[in-house]
């Protein structure tokens, strides 16, 4: 089973790189886990939202294998403390399949996308830069793993 945080544009800043490499490799030893990184889309000052969103949705579709289980990364999606969010990971894990977590564009997803998600969670109701989301994330499924495993990094 392996866990994959998708995202569309790369990580370009410094800090948040070092950030990601440092949960990253903590989690190597709970998940096989990876991250994989769509190019922004080039020449969009001429498109619309929605057509922006329909080609990164597009690009992000052509990523998934038939059998993910996607889950989106999105304001809509259901709030979790960081043990309620374990829990339902370690259920997700139980299934057996790949999981792919999904941060999309500025402009959210396309309903092609949208319609391929089996879940959707908001990590909280405020926004974050796409790049800031990454570290969260990647924190926060490195708590999830540490509290599964009964281990002492998150404090109730």
């Amino acid at each position: 089973m392996k866990v994959t945080l998708l995202t569309v544009g790369k990580t370009d800043k410094g800090w948040i790189k070092d950030g990601l490499e440092i949960y990253r490799s903590r989690l190597s030893h709970y998940v096989n886990f990876e991250m994989k990184e769509i190019p922004e889309l080039k020449n969009v000052s001429g498109l619309s939202k929605e057509q922006i969103k329909a080609k990164e949705g597009e690009l992000i579709l052509k990523m998934l294998r038939p059998d993910d289980m996607v889950i989106l990364l999105d304001e809509h999606g259901q709030e979790s403390s960081s043990m309620e969010w374990s829990r339902k990971l370690e259920q997700l894990m139980q299934r057996g399949r790949n999981i792919v977590y999904v941060v999309g564009g500025a402009y959210g997803f396309s309903p092609e996308v949208y319609a391929r998600k089996e879940g959707m969670v908001s990590l909280s109701r405020m926004t974050f830069s796409h790049q800031m989301i990454r570290v969260i994330f990647t924190e926060q499924l490195y708590r999830a793993f540490t509290i599964i495993n009964g281990e002492p990094y998150h404090h109730e």
